[in-house]
C-alpha cells in the first residue's frame, strides 16, 4: 500500500510534497506530480504538507480519485514514461509526460493579468 496523488494536483504541482518526502519517491510528470508505490514508506510527510490536498492512502481515496491509484502506478511503466524504478527522485528524473488520464484533462485557461 501506498500513497496517491489526485487530480487537486493537475497544473498545480506546488512540489512541497517532494521536499517532505524522506524517501524521494515522488516524480515530476507534465502537470502532475507521481508517488511510486514500491518506493514509498507510507510515512505520511507529503500527506500533511500539501497544500491543495492531493495525497491520499490508497485504501482512502474518494470514489472520484480511485482511478489515480492506477495512474499513479502506470506512470512509471514503459508505456507511460518509462521510468521503471529509478531509485529516488531529482529533478534530473522529471519528465515532461503525464500519464493518459491526466493528459487527456482539459488544460486550465489562463486568467488574465
Amino acid at each position: 500500500m501506498a500513497y496517491v496523488i489526485a487530480e487537486p494536483c493537475i497544473d498545480i504541482k506546488d512540489g512541497a510534497c517532494t521536499l517532505a518526502c524522506p524517501a524521494d519517491c515522488i516524480y515530476e510528470g507534465g502537470r502532475m506530480f507521481y508517488i511510486h508505490p514500491e518506493e514509498c514508506i507510507n510515512c505520511g510527510l507529503c500527506l500533511s504538507i500539501c497544500p491543495v490536498d492531493a495525497i491520499h492512502y490508497d485504501e482512502e481515496l474518494p470514489e472520484e480519485s480511485r482511478p489515480f491509484a492506477a495512474v499513479n502506478r502506470e506512470f512509471f511503466g514503459a508505456e507511460v514514461s518509462g521510468l521503471g524504478d529509478p531509485g529516488g527522485w531529482d529533478k534530473s528524473v522529471s519528465v515532461e509526460t503525464d500519464h493518459p488520464l491526466v493528459a487527456a484533462r482539459p488544460k486550465p485557461e489562463r486568467q488574465p493579468a
